[in-house]
């Protein structure tokens, strides 16, 4: 629910994975890739984009 509210409203989400850093993003859209759910988002620092699987996330903070 807070991946989708980020995604709808274009908001920076925390996204903890597990065993290494905290990443801070702005999810784009939530897909299936090869079976697997995944975020695709962009670093808003750099505006490089990310693709972060679901099944590797600890944890995902809304700063919005």
């Amino acid at each position: 629910e807070t991946l989708e509210r980020a995604v709808m409203y274009g908001t920076r989400v925390a996204i903890h994975r597990r065993g290494r850093r905290e990443y801070v993003v702005i999810p784009l859209t939530l897909r299936v890739r090869d079976g697997r759910e995944v975020i695709e988002a962009r670093n808003p620092t750099t505006g490089h984009d990310l693709m972060i699987f679901l099944d590797e996330v600890e944890s995902v903070e809304s700063f919005g």
